[in-house]
C-alpha cells in the first residue's frame, strides 16, 4: 500500500507504540473474559478504533479498512462460502460512516459492522 500512497506522512504513526495499544485494546479482558467475545466484534472494534483514534498522520481509514480485512482472513472469517462477506463498496461505506460518526454512536457503528459480517 506503501507504493500507491508513497508520501511522507502516509503510514507514519503519530505517537509510538499507538497502533499496538489498539491491537491491545481488542485483546483486553475483563475478569478474566474477553471483553470483545467473538473474531467478529473483535475485528468491528479493531475497525473502530484504527479510524476512531487516527493512530497516523495519513491514511488512517485506508489503514483501518486494510487491517480489518487482513484480521478477518488471518482468522479465517473474511469469506463465507467462498464468497466475501461483504463487498469493497460497503467496506468503503461504513469506513467513512465510521469516521463521520460521533462517540456516543460507537456502540451503534459496531453493531452494523458486526451485522453487515452475519448477512
Amino acid at each position: 500500500m506503501k507504493k500507491s500512497f508513497d508520501t511522507d506522512v502516509f503510514g507514519v504513526e503519530k505517537e509510538t507504540g499507538k497502533v499496538a495499544g489498539i491491537i491491545a485494546a481488542v485483546y483486553q479482558s475483563v475478569f478474566g473474559e474477553d471483553a470483545y467475545l467473538t473474531v467478529e466484534e473483535k475485528a468491528a472494534n479493531l475497525l473502530y478504533f484504527m479510524i476512531k483514534d487516527h493512530p497516523y498522520a495519513d491514511g488512517c481509514k485506508r489503514i483501518a479498512a486494510s487491517f480489518f480485512l487482513e484480521f478477518l482472513d488471518k482468522n479465517n472469517v473474511l469469506f463465507l462460502n467462498n464468497a466475501k462477506r461483504f463487498s469493497d463498496g460497503t467496506l468503503v461505506a461504513i469506513t467513512l460512516m465510521i469516521a463521520e460518526s460521533k462517540p456516543e454512536e460507537k456502540d451503534i457503528m459496531i453493531k452494523l459492522v458486526m451485522n453487515l459480517m452475519n448477512l
